[in-house]
């Protein structure tokens, strides 16, 4: 299998936003220094099971993993799997990798930075599951292309499933929601919709955690919905 040549990734997304919050403290900036550069994403060239992992393992992805409990929550459910991990944000890495080093997790990798810069180095059809949970729902019109859910990604996540490979996407805003569906129905050829009535999406599936997104969501009364597609 080769990387795709029909899609840029410089061309679908461009990061926005802040990167970095408050100060690291002196053991997050160990993790940093230390554990990152060991299970960080190379920068270049094709990004496979075997590369990453001396082996080839059914591969997931998350974009914009936030914390990372997610990611190891499912690393460490699935420990014969490999999971690359991509969140822009440094405190959020610091937090994943303290996930990483806290569970023993070896089959983590990581990318601080835009997600389809690692996404289209993936060669097609070498993925079995996408996850997108809660991303930054850029509520306003003006800035819907700004959106992670949108035609150029989302054809990118196809490519990058295998057939039969799963596309988890979260998330509690209504915006998001009715802007995500548009943009699923459009790509209905290469997705199928795993709902049959609406308790498939108002009910979090079985091996899907929590995340401290979807927890201060509830919080404050806001509904999650939770959308499964299959790659045809």
């Amino acid at each position: 299998m080769s990387a795709s040549k029909s899609t840029d990734p410089t061309m679908l997304s461009r990061l926005y936003g802040r990167v970095k919050g408050h100060k690291l403290r002196p053991g997050q900036q160990e993790l940093v220094d230390q554990l990152l550069p060991a299970i960080a994403v190379p920068a270049e060239g094709p990004v496979t099971a075997e590369g990453l992992f001396g082996y080839d393992r059914p591969l997931h992805f998350e974009i914009g993993f936030g914390g990372g409990e997610h990611m190891a929550y499912r690393a460490d459910m699935l420990p014969d799997h490999g999971f690359i991990g991509a969140e822009p944000f440094l405190n959020g890495v610091v937090s994943a990798l303290g996930h990483v080093r806290d569970r023993h997790l070896p089959n983590i990798r990581l990318h601080m930075g835009d997600a389809l810069d690692v996404l289209g180095r993936i060669p097609d059809g070498a993925l079995s599951f996408v996850y997108l949970l809660h991303p930054d729902p850029w509520p306003k019109a003006r800035h819907a292309k700004r959106r992670m859910m949108n035609d150029g990604p989302v054809d990118m996540i196809a490519a990058k499933l295998k057939p039969g490979g799963e596309f988890r996407f979260g998330t509690d805003h209504p915006v998001y929601v009715r802007h995500a569906m548009m943009v699923m129905a459009r790509h209905e050829h290469q997705f199928e919709w795993l709902a049959q009535s609406p308790k498939d999406f108002l009910s979090r599936p079985g091996g899907w955690p929590e995340t401290r997104y979807e927890a201060k969501a509830r919080d404050v009364g806001h509904d999650v919905w939770y959308f499964r597609y299959r790659k045809r």
